[in-house]
């Protein structure tokens, strides 16, 4: 921990951000949570059950995300159970999450801050409290990964993802934004007569934090044998809108395949 850490720390833990840090020469934590590199990621979650779990058990833990490598994030217990079945003795399960994105993660091992994952806390948040420029590096990787979400094919559903979609093909469904008063569909009619099964609205009043929240949850919905692909409307790429972009961005790639 450096006085950049420790000013991020005090702002944002506990909280949705991960930083990544140097290890130092005698560090106690196990090789096996650095993946090969000369850093350890740290977070201090938010989430009350996490706090208590952290209090009794007394160390740090360590642990992957609850999810497959590559597919939708879980946001509720069911979402985990559904993807992971009897790979797990247990979950500890405490509601949907709140945020609805993984941690924002902070890359401070070097001379310059980078956010190599966004997520709820931004760019912009963080070089206000370290007073300095902090920039994204969202580079697609498949190698030389130094945090988790930073492969090109990640969070894909089984299905075709189509980005900034201004109609909606026959057997698409339809992740939307904000108003669907001009969403219309090809051949014909409106998007708003979509039944159920083909349509969700991430924020129908356009707050992207409503948004981030029900991303994956309803990715996971529309993810069915009954649609063909998912088409999104376009998300404004600020705030954590670029967190939401990346995630989609990453979707489509993955499910293009």
């Amino acid at each position: 921990m450096n006085d950049r850490a420790r000013r991020v720390a005090a702002r944002f833990w506990p909280g949705p951000l991960t930083m990544i840090l140097p290890r130092v020469r005698d560090c106690a934590i196990s090789y096996l949570c650095s993946a090969g590199l000369p850093t350890l990621a740290l977070r201090v979650p938010a989430h009350p059950v996490a706090q208590d779990l952290l209090k009794k058990a007394g160390i740090p833990l360590a642990a992957p995300s609850a999810n497959k490598s590559g597919s939708i994030s879980p946001t509720t217990p069911m979402h985990v159970l559904e993807g992971l079945g009897d790979a797990v003795d247990m979950i500890l399960a405490a509601g949907p999450c709140d945020v609805g994105l993984e941690s924002t993660v902070l890359d401070l091992s070097g001379d310059a801050p980078l956010v190599l994952r966004p997520g709820a806390v931004t760019a912009e948040e963080i070089a206000a409290v370290l007073d300095c420029d902090v920039a994204y590096d969202l580079g697609d990787r498949s190698h030389d990964v130094k945090s988790p979400g930073q492969l090109l094919k990640h969070y894909a559903p089984t299905i075709p993802v189509r980005l900034n979609a201004v109609d909606v093909a026959a057997g698409e469904a339809l992740l939307a934004f904000g108003s669907l008063k001009f969403m219309g569909l090809r051949g014909g009619g409106f998007a708003r007569d979509l039944p159920d099964h083909a349509l969700r609205n991430l924020s129908a009043d356009g707050d992207l934090y409503e948004a981030a929240a029900n991303l994956f949850r309803m990715l996971r919905d529309l993810d069915r044998p009954e649609n063909k692909g998912i088409a999104v409307m376009n998300i404004p790429d600020q705030g954590v809108g670029i967190a939401i972009n990346d995630r989609l961005r990453r979707a489509a790639a993955g499910s293009a395949g």
